[in-house]
């Protein structure tokens, strides 16, 4: 097992899974275009997070070893394997023209697009294993949930964007967002294997490498597009967020489509880092 024959298991069922769907009236895939990185289960960066986020934060060999407790691994046996998955074109083009609430091909990306996603991650985790290098999505894994923050207020027990960020994937907006060499307009996923790849190479040491207002002490048009200023020189407020993406928005998508979605995505569409590290950033 290499990193082609890894990459071939993604792109393969992104190509044949007719889970991958938008789930709209006319058939549309979710999505078709992925970064791929890689971190060892021994990166310093792991131990961290828990430092920087909390306790219950699990490193890679903690969650691996719930998983596997009769075989289990030690941190430098173990490979993150962690995907970007990047919004569509049409996806992206419906969200820039919305001020308020989002698209509803925005909606779909987070709902079905998201549900593709857990069998993405599901599908790798197994393949893997069948191949004889045990596997576990954390986010699928019973021992994940939702914690709350002293400092970031909500956080979880794994953070696939920074599983991204560990894996050389991109680095933080001023909105939290992850901003890669594909933009910020996108969702992620990981898998924990007991593998050894070589890591991919980390081209930032800081966390806020290839956002323009931490670079310049300009831009800040996430913040512009936010409808409910949840977004401001001084960071990402995370409440008045969810109470619109989940509340606000919440709402509209039950009245409008008939089913229990929710988001906005406002901040990661009409912005200059929507589909690629802005120009004017020094890598």
């Amino acid at each position: 097992m290499n990193k082609a024959s890894i990459e071939n298991i993604i792109t393969d069922f992104l190509a044949r899974s007719p889970e991958n769907s938008l789930k709209l009236p006319t058939p549309e895939k979710a999505w078709d275009d992925i970064l791929v990185g890689y971190s060892s289960g021994a990166d310093p960066i792991y131990m961290d997070y828990k430092t920087h986020v909390g306790e219950f934060h699990y490193t890679p060999e903690e969650i691996f070893n719930l998983t596997f407790p009769d075989s289990p691994a030690k941190a430098e046996d173990l490979t993150v394997i962690s995907y970007v998955l990047v919004q569509r074109e049409a996806t992206k083009i419906d969200n820039r023209k919305e001020t308020f609430y989002p698209s509803e091909r925005w909606v779909m990306a987070r709902f079905p697009g998201e549900k593709f996603n857990e069998l993405l991650r599901q599908h790798l985790a197994d393949e893997l294993t069948q191949a004889g290098f045990p596997a576990v999505a954390p986010i699928l894994s019973p021992h994940w949930k939702m914690e709350m923050s002293e400092k970031y207020v909500y956080a979880s027990r794994w953070s696939e964007r920074h599983a991204a960020y560990a894996s050389g994937l991109g680095t933080f907006g001023v909105c939290d967002g992850l901003i890669t060499e594909k933009g910020k307009a996108h969702r992620v996923g990981s898998v924990v294997a007991r593998i050894q790849m070589p890591p991919t190479p980390r081209p930032y040491t800081d966390h806020h490498a290839y956002c323009l207002f931490y670079a310049t002490g300009k831009c800040l048009v996430c913040a512009k597009r936010c409808p409910v200023d949840a977004i401001s020189e001084k960071g990402h407020d995370k409440k008045a967020c969810r109470k619109h993406a989940a509340g606000t928005c919440g709402e509209y998508v039950k009245q409008k489509w008939g089913f229990d979605g929710y988001g906005c995505g406002l901040c990661q569409t009409a912005v200059p880092c929507e589909s690629g590290i802005p120009k004017g950033i020094r890598r």
